[in-house]
């Protein structure tokens, strides 16, 4: 979850609405990187989950962050709730899994170095107070009483809410994380092409990653239970968003559905002030019941794109959405993929070429088998392990054709970052089929085995 936004002035017409996310369009050499992922926290004794203070807590995590690494806090009445750092932050997500969302950086190499030194200064901290991490699409055995609700504003609103407009509102907020990377667009017409691409290939991505087969200590029939959970959370704000296909589509249609989703706060004065349900249009009015005569500024509005959960999301940039959270290799194989896909014109004109001809029932259906059988779906005739190599190599040639070298030169490009997702397509095994092999095997139906053997 996004910590609240700042800057900018009043809203005084829709247009400054268009106009905020059309100026996130940049040229190619100012494109970047941004590379998230959230991890869940438990006692290595008792393997339940962290509280936010204690001993053995969530804040004593970010205390040792702060003090250790010259990480900045953030606090939120009083209570540290998150760290910033040269363009980077750690968070909160409501169960206190934690998140760190990466700087916007230049190259693959960067940002999954990135990663490594952040899991390093993770660990480092946590091995002290007896603390694990550990990296799954949903909390294995927990349950939603055993997960503790961090102490932030916006998620003390977002728990009742939830429980009113779906029923996995709660299973996200507390018992998922995901990783995901962030990327620019050039013009409205790249955003355009890259945001269908990115909404039409969300399920092979869900697909690769599928991390998540075990919730309430039993299997639970899907590779990725998170991206079930997705399918059920609150329909005005999830979904993989028809319209974007429709001709014509553009910044003024996103502001169109973004106006309509419900809101859920205003930020003021370090307080979130309940607006749940209420309407974006009424606050550009001075009409909204939370805030009766005042219009909303620009930082509103960016709070309110952060409230808006499909599977690919436009901000200022384009968020992919639909990855579980995994192990440590497989953090930098997600930039690795879209980053080859997107940020290569022939590579995006070959994606499109891919699922430019699929219908709405198409996508939605493949976003469900993707969901329930990883690799082995199969949707329409399609076969998601077949799509999944046809994908795989047009990011390769995409990172070959960027060739950003690392390591001083040494290493000639970003390709060996895919290798992880190789390693899936040739054996047909996502990392979901891979803990299941366990379960049923040398792990003889104990599930606990997840975090001696998994964590980071």
């Amino acid at each position: 979850m996004s910590i609240p936004q700042s800057g900018g002035g009043p809203i005084e017409n829709r247009d400054q609405l268009v106009e905020y996310l059309s100026i996130g369009s940049k040229p190619v050499e100012d494109w970047r990187i941004g590379t998230e992922h959230e991890k869940f926290g438990y006692c290595k004794d008792t393997q339940v989950p962290l509280p936010y203070e204690g001993e053995r807590s969530i804040l004593a995590v970010l205390e040792g962050l702060r003090d250790r690494y010259n990480w900045d806090p953030v606090l939120e009445a009083g209570k540290l709730i998150g760290l910033t750092r040269d363009g980077a932050n750690v968070s909160l997500e409501p169960g206190g899994q934690l998140e760190l969302s990466g700087a916007p950086l230049e190259t693959i190499h960067q940002t999954c170095d990135e990663v490594n030194e952040h899991l390093r200064e993770v660990k480092s901290i946590a091995d002290e107070v007896g603390v694990g991490f550990i990296g799954l699409g949903a909390a294995p055995i927990w349950s939603h009483d055993d997960m503790p609700l961090m102490p932030k504003g916006r998620y003390k609103l977002m728990d009742g809410y939830m429980q009113k407009v779906g029923t996995h509102g709660r299973q996200m907020m507390r018992r998922t994380c995901t990783v995901q990377v962030n990327l620019d667009f050039g013009s409205e017409a790249d955003m355009v092409k890259k945001l269908r691409v990115a909404l039409a290939l969300q399920p092979v991505a869900t697909a690769l990653f599928a991390n998540s087969p075990f919730f309430e200590n039993k299997v639970n029939g899907h590779k990725s239970w998170r991206s079930r959970v997705w399918r059920d959370l609150d329909p005005a704000r999830t979904g993989t968003l028809p319209f974007v296909f429709d001709q014509g589509f553009g910044f003024e249609q996103y502001v169109d559905y973004a106006l309509d989703v419900p809101m859920y706060f205003v930020y003021r004065d370090g307080k979130y002030i309940d607006a749940l349900g209420q309407s974006f249009r009424d606050f550009l009015q001075g009409k909204l019941p939370a805030l009766p005569g005042e219009i909303p500024t620009l930082s509103d509005w960016a709070d309110h794109l952060t409230t808006i959960f499909p599977e690919a999301r436009l901000k200022q940039f384009i968020e992919m959405r639909g990855a579980d959270g995994g192990q440590w290799r497989r953090l930098c194989a997600l930039p690795g993929l879209w980053v080859g896909l997107l940020y290569d014109q022939s590579a995006l004109d070959a994606a499109w070429d891919l699922a430019k001809d699929w219908d709405l029932e198409t996508r939605d259906e493949m976003r469900v088998a993707a969901s329930v059988d990883g690799l082995a779906a199969r949707t329409n005739g399609i076969y998601m392990r077949e799509l999944a190599n046809e994908v795989l190599n047009i990011a390769d040639a995409g990172l070959r054709a960027r060739a950003r070298p690392g390591s001083g030169g040494l290493v000639p490009d970003e390709t060996h970052f895919l290798n992880a997702l190789r390693d899936s397509i040739e054996t047909g095994q996502t990392p979901a089929d891979e803990l299941l092999e366990h379960y049923h095997g040398d792990w003889n139906g104990d599930i606990s085995r997840v975090y001696d053997e998994y964590s980071y």
